[in-house]
């Protein structure tokens, strides 16, 4: 083992040693290299003064090389601030602004031990660096039976961790922290877990409630107390749009310091809060550990990113870092959100009206960009094809009965006719009859 990374290992075992007991075998090899191309390059430049010839970029009088036909687009930014390499953590201003951004709209978090967000490459790369860090063959990861599909593919198929499901919601039609908790004590022989609390839910649209999320914090509290090392992952990749009286905030302060067998990870991005979904602008922050904890999971991070991705991309930083430092900001941001919760609106009134009750039912829904019908007399995949072949009209078939429609990408004055058009696809096939 490197010595960097028996270093790091031993800060962690000392400081946090249930969270050493969390890595896998990857997070305990992995480190991020102290000396090398990335170091010698620093040094360089803070000290090389006449020549810096240690890093693979261009240079032209005294600036970034770069083409006039790509500066011509960005003529707003300096070359320094989106054509060098960002560092492997990502922008430190952007760390800064971002980290700020979260204690404000995350009271729960102030007072708590928190890293510095570390830039990823969107929240899909966040959740992979989770995966390596802290699951491998066999491990359970525990998530609900409606879920974003790329869960399967990131924890299960390439670090072989074992998928624990247990249904969203309970007979209530409300979150099942039950569920959530007796799939976490299944665990018990294990002695790990990793759950990760995805709100507002893809594919539902669901966010629990104040009371749901005390039940949600005491089932993992439970697992912890009973001898279960739990991994918190929350993915906040819908944070801020919550249209109702939901939580407004993400559950990574209330898990932060919870108990020595808890380990908080928040796990977000400038991609939907910010409406920049191709600008690839994610953060992963360690929450409510020891100092030296915190910071040698970070450089276990750096670790991940250097050998995978090496660094994120510098001008999409920039770019969100300019937006957070705007002062119209707020105010556009606002904007989105209003359009955004009047779709939501626009769509839970058409649903209520009663003329669908014969072809479907609802999941709740309060938040984020979609919502899921539950089908009563049609197959999901066969409606799905046939709106697609006859209307021209995509949505998303999830087993045999869910069907997820994005409100997010339909402008309000439409949505009664797609939500019609879906109806009448329902109609087509024959399976019901008209009231």
């Amino acid at each position: 083992m490197n010595p960097l990374a028996h270093k790091l290992n031993e800060t962690i075992s000392k400081e946090a040693p249930h969270v050493y007991d969390m890595l896998s075998d990857l997070g305990k090899q992995i480190y991020f290299p102290k000396e090398g191309i990335l170091s010698q390059s620093a040094e360089a430049k803070a000290k090389a003064k006449k020549f810096n010839a240690t890093i693979g970029t261009a240079l032209e009088n005294g600036k970034p090389m770069h083409l006039k036909v790509i500066q011509d687009t960005l003529s707003a930014y300096n070359p320094k601030d989106i054509y060098e390499y960002a560092p492997p953590a990502g922008k430190p201003e952007l760390r800064t602004a971002w980290r700020a951004k979260m204690i404000e709209e995350n009271p729960s978090l102030k007072g708590k031990s928190l890293g510095n967000p570390i830039a990823t490459n969107a929240l899909t790369h966040g959740l992979s660096i989770v995966a390596d860090l802290f699951t491998g063959p066999g491990d359970a990861v525990v998530i609900p039976d409606k879920n974003w599909e790329n869960y399967e593919l990131t924890f299960g198929i390439r670090r072989g961790a074992e998928i624990v499901n247990y249904p969203l919601y309970n007979s209530e039609r409300r979150f099942n922290a039950e569920g959530l908790k007796e799939a976490l004590l299944a665990q018990k022989s294990k002695g790990k877990a990793v759950v990760v609390l995805n709100f507002p839910n893809n594919p539902t649209g669901y966010t629990p409630d104040a009371e749901e999320g005390r039940s949600i914090v005491a089932a993992i509290k439970e697992a912890a107390e009973a001898g279960i090392n739990v991994v918190a992952v929350t993915d906040d990749a819908y944070f801020g749009l919550f249209f109702e009286n939901s939580l407004q905030e993400s559950l990574a302060g209330s898990l932060a310091g919870l108990h020595e067998r808890v380990l908080s990870i928040k796990v977000d991005g400038a991609t939907k809060e910010e409406y920049v979904w191709g600008f690839r602008v994610g953060f992963i922050t360690y929450v409510g550990q020891p100092e030296a904890t915190l910071a040698a999971l970070e450089q276990k991070t750096m670790g991940i990113i250097r050998a995978t991705i090496s660094s994120g991309p510098h001008p999409s930083q920039t770019f969100v870092l300019h937006a957070l430092q705007s002062p119209d900001f707020p105010k556009q941001k606002q904007e989105k959100f209003d359009i955004m919760k009047g779709r939501a609106n626009k769509v839970k009134a058409l649903l209520d009206s009663g003329k669908y009750d014969g072809v479907w039912e609802y999941y709740p829904f309060n938040s984020g960009y979609f919502m899921c019908l539950q089908l009563k007399t049609v197959d999901a995949e066969t409606l799905r094809v046939h709106l697609l072949d006859k209307y021209g009209i995509g949505t998303i078939a999830l087993g045999e009965t869910d069907l997820r429609v994005a409100f997010s990408c339909i402008e309000e004055e439409n949505l009664e006719e797609l939500f019609e058009t879906i109806y009448q696809g329902v109609q087509d096939l024959g399976k019901v009859s008209v009231k």
